[in-house]
């Protein structure tokens, strides 16, 4: 798939997943929206309905007169006692005692008609009111004056600026002033004298928790949407690397087995020559050449299918007794022919003298010899490598260095993905199927083992690769 039209289904589909979030978004603050005007309308309900119940608390006043003189002969005593007593600023509870002596007297000698309601009522009204429609949030609620422009009844108790103190009972709270809940109250020819207020500190958290399941489910699949999405854009960079490797592949086993098949068919061609096929050392010189190329694509056929059997599991290791140090220094040997035509050298430090590993023979050689081959492949001019073993606790560590071309982070992120190669700029000398190293790190892990590797682009790598003494069977 085209690079382009991958980028461009990406910012298609974040700007249907935008599109989406904010469309939720809108109706769930719509939503919200419709329960705060029902919830509006039922307070203002509640609240004229207060209302009418106050007034006709008001128009049977004048029957109850004789109510309040007695009253006020039953507590005179008690008014007196409370002026001798608490008249004092010095007195511990001045303000509270200052507070309820203002609350009796107005009780006593109203006013107005704010302060000849009655506060048990109102409050009784009120919460009856507002659980005949359902609301049974916490609330403030008073009886604002106009002429004092402060309140004067403020939750069931008459709200008084006491002298000499810093702050009033009304001055604690802002909300109850600026509330939206209002009414008049006692409408005269003149005017009315103030109104009934009331105040709901958690409205807006209880309009909200009403959505939270909404807004939940809602963020719960969108966020499977967007990892869903997520994870398929993921796979197609994926794929689209892997078909990439694959394709790199390809080209390089047609390189690998065009050479082979081209000297084979010379060398084939050569031998049937009039003057060749009489000459018993040039026919043996062909026919050695034959063998030689003709192993060589068994050997790049037997790593495509080697590899294959791999990713199936279809494969069993041969466990036996191992001497690392033999292994290490059989492939050191072997490679050193190759590095020294490149006027390399390879250095062995075999410090590994432990007994035997158990592993497989034949898988344990192969991979010395990919990590070796591999090092000599990826130096510049004259490689220098270094070979070394050193005993762990649970097993053994076998050291590979070179002062090769080196690998970027990026690099070190995929060099052991099947197909892939390190890029080595304009260079194309660097032959291979990108097979080594994943077969390397399968059959590592195949032995419980593990490897990492260090580089510094420029100026070289190191891989270490981990075997245990045992593999716990």
């Amino acid at each position: 798939m085209n690079q382009r039209i991958i980028w461009a289904i990406i910012i298609v589909m974040s700007v249907a997943l935008l599109g989406i979030a904010v469309t939720q978004y809108i109706w769930i603050k719509a939503q919200v929206d419709l329960d705060e005007k029902n919830f509006d309308d039922r307070v203002i309900m509640s609240m004229n309905n207060v209302k009418l119940l106050l007034q006709e608390d008001t128009e049977t006043r004048e029957f109850v007169t004789d109510f309040y003189t007695s009253k006020r002969k039953s507590i005179f005593g008690k008014e007196n006692e409370l002026l001798s007593k608490m008249l004092s600023p010095k007195s511990a509870n001045f303000n509270n005692n200052s507070m309820e002596l203002a609350g009796l007297m107005k009780d006593l000698y109203p006013n107005d008609l704010l302060e000849s309601i009655n506060r048990s009522n109102l409050d009784r009204y009120l919460k009856e009111e507002l659980q005949d429609q359902g609301i049974d949030l916490k609330y403030d609620y008073g009886v604002y004056s106009n002429k004092l422009n402060d309140f004067v009844i403020r939750n069931g108790k008459f709200a008084v600026q006491v002298i000499d103190t810093e702050s009033s009972t009304a001055g604690k709270d802002r909300g109850l002033y600026d509330s939206q809940y209002k009414v008049q109250l006692f409408n005269e020819e003149e005017g009315s004298p103030g109104y009934l207020k009331i105040f709901f500190p958690g409205k807006t958290s209880w309009l909200w928790a009403k959505v939270v399941p909404s807004m939940l489910s809602s963020l719960v699949f969108t966020s499977l949407i967007l990892l869903c999405f997520a994870y398929t854009i993921f796979i197609i960079f994926r794929q689209k690397k892997v078909s990439e490797m694959k394709t790199d592949f390809i080209n390089n086993m047609t390189h690998e087995f065009k050479t082979p098949i081209a000297t084979i068919s010379l060398a084939t061609d050569s031998i049937t020559n009039n003057s060749v096929i009489k000459n018993e050392d040039k026919i043996k010189r062909f026919t050695s050449i034959i063998q030689q190329e003709n192993r060589r694509m068994l050997n790049q056929v037997e790593k495509v299918l080697q590899m294959a059997r791999i990713d199936k599991q279809d494969y069993e290791l041969k466990l036996t007794a191992v001497n690392i140090n033999d292994v290490v220094r059989q492939a050191a040997e072997n490679s050193r022919l190759k590095v020294r035509q490149r006027d390399g050298e390879i250095l062995t430090h075999l410090d590994a003298t432990v007994p035997p590993i158990e592993a497989d023979m034949t898988h344990i050689s192969n991979i010395v010899h990919n990590l070796l081959d591999n090092a000599e492949k990826y130096s510049t001019e004259k490689p220098q490598i270094s070979v070394s073993t050193r005993r762990n606790n649970d097993g053994i560590t076998i050291d590979v260095s070179d002062n090769g071309i080196g690998m970027t982070k990026e690099s070190l992120k995929h060099i052991f993905d099947k197909f892939y190669r390190v890029h080595t700029g304009n260079r194309h000398d660097v032959k291979g199927f990108g097979l080594g190293l994943s077969y390397v790190k399968a059959l590592v892990d195949a032995h419980n083992g593990s490897i990492k590797v260090t580089s510094e682009l420029g100026k070289g790598s190191t891989f270490s690769l981990f075997l245990p003494f045992r593999q716990g069977q």
